[in-house]
């Protein structure tokens, strides 16, 4: 009966509702201090607020539910995140920001949800002061809001500069300048990339940050100077810092939102086999190259929302012990039933031809900024993300795990045009 009549009063124009728990007790001979030290930290825990005592020591404690602020949904990752974020907190509400041409599809995406009635769509845009919207609406969302978990950005490798500027990084700078305005905020929970790295070779920390060593493309340098706004503000605003490396479809079921990353060499073994042609290795093939699965990254945000002692964490959410880039190609040619690879390739020489529109036709897109990952020796250390993630059973599991999932999910839909990078959807 209540959830009918907080759905009812949410659905009317202009309304807002605001569900207040309140709990109290009351003891003839009162409670003594041990009680009220129990009750208190486990009132701040749970994020209620001690707000009136009754004459004998014990307080009424109201809990007002929760708002996270989303952006980056119906993406890849965020729809993933915002089902967890419901079912992990059936008191939370989630607000997606998204832009007037995604209003439709985010809408279609949030109805198929299970706690769809906890959802609600709000058209914004990022770039913009304000993220968008009208000032009392954003005044009204940044007095509710607890947590803000800030996904949207540019991931094509291939983005102009200006673009990727505006998006990532102004943008960036708006979520911060919002969470600032957010009295009742909790945590901000922002995604970054482990590839702020650049060109950086040997090991990564997760407190590594700004660098002189360059970048490999304008996503990458755009992601780094967002970054930089975040750290710049975590004095002020509680936050975590996600860095996944690439991330691949689920580890269970193998499905996937487009064919990126670790998919374009599946893309080049499904060509070869086509043509008849032998399968080249790209350069030497020992550098590591990092991939994850889309589970593990959810996984391990919802931990850290879960653990206030991620707050003012960097976390490294990548694999600590990944293949290098030959073994992942021949643990796919084996997998994929193509032939492994028989000689070596110049990296240069491979990226040069894809920029020949034919070329790059044959192998459906493929873009030649990916290639430089295919010999980038870098790893990236996890102790911190570990340290957060062991204690809740979290591991990333290894890419043997999960390969045969993932090619059998390419090989059914490699045909599907939707998959494709850069489709629209």
């Amino acid at each position: 009966m209540a959830q009918e009549i907080v759905t009812h009063l949410a659905a009317l124009a202009g309304s807002e509702v605001e569900i207040v728990l309140e709990i109290e007790a009351r003891r003839p001979e009162g409670f003594d201090g041990e009680v009220q030290r129990v009750v208190s930290e486990n009132a701040r825990t749970l994020k209620f607020d001690r707000s009136s005592s009754s004459p004998d020591g014990f307080a009424r404690v109201p809990r007002r539910m929760g708002t996270a602020l989303l952006t980056g949904f119906p993406g890849f990752i965020g729809t993933r995140l915002v089902a967890r974020l419901l079912a992990d907190d059936p008191d939370l509400r989630v607000a997606a920001l998204v832009e007037d041409r995604m209003a439709v599809r985010a809408r279609e995406v949030a109805t198929g949800l299970e706690h769809a009635d906890r959802v609600e769509i709000l058209t914004g845009d990022i770039t913009a002061p304000r993220l968008g919207l009208a000032a009392a609406d954003h005044d009204r969302l940044a007095a509710r809001a607890t947590q803000v978990h800030h996904l949207a950005a540019i991931y094509d490798l291939s983005v102009p500069s200006a673009l990727a500027e505006r998006v990532n990084v102004q943008g960036t700078r708006n979520v911060v300048a919002f969470c600032a305005a957010a009295p009742n905020l909790e945590r901000h929970h922002y995604v970054s990339t482990a590839y702020v790295a650049g060109c950086r070779h040997g090991v990564v920390y997760e407190r590594d940050l700004e660098h002189g060593s360059g970048f490999k493309n304008h996503y990458e340098s755009t992601k780094h100077d967002a970054e930089v706004v975040v750290r710049r503000s975590m004095a002020e605003v509680p936050t975590t810092i996600y860095r996944p490396a690439i991330v691949v479809g689920d580890s269970r079921t193998g499905v996937t939102q487009k064919f990126d990353g670790p998919y374009y060499v599946l893309r080049m073994l499904d060509v070869m086999r086509r043509l008849r042609q032998p399968v080249a290795q790209v350069g030497r093939g020992d550098a590591p190259f990092n991939v994850v699965p889309v589970d593990f990254v959810i996984d391990a945000i919802a931990t850290g929302v879960a653990t206030p002692t991620a707050r003012g964490e960097t976390l490294h959410l990548t694999d600590p012990e990944p293949l290098t880039s030959l073994a992942l190609v021949e643990l796919l040619a084996s997998r994929f039933g193509g032939a492994l690879p028989s000689y070596r390739l110049p990296p240069a020489l491979f990226e040069a031809s894809l920029r020949l529109p034919p070329v790059r036709a044959t192998f459906v897109g493929v873009p030649p900024e990916s290639i430089r990952y295919l010999n980038h020796s870098v790893r990236f250390d996890t102790e911190r993300a570990q340290a957060v993630l062991q204690p809740a059973g979290v591991r990333c599991p290894h890419f043997h795990e999960y390969v045969d999932v993932m090619v059998s999910f390419f090989t059914a839909h490699r045909h599907d045009p939707a998959l494709r990078p850069g489709a629209k959807r």
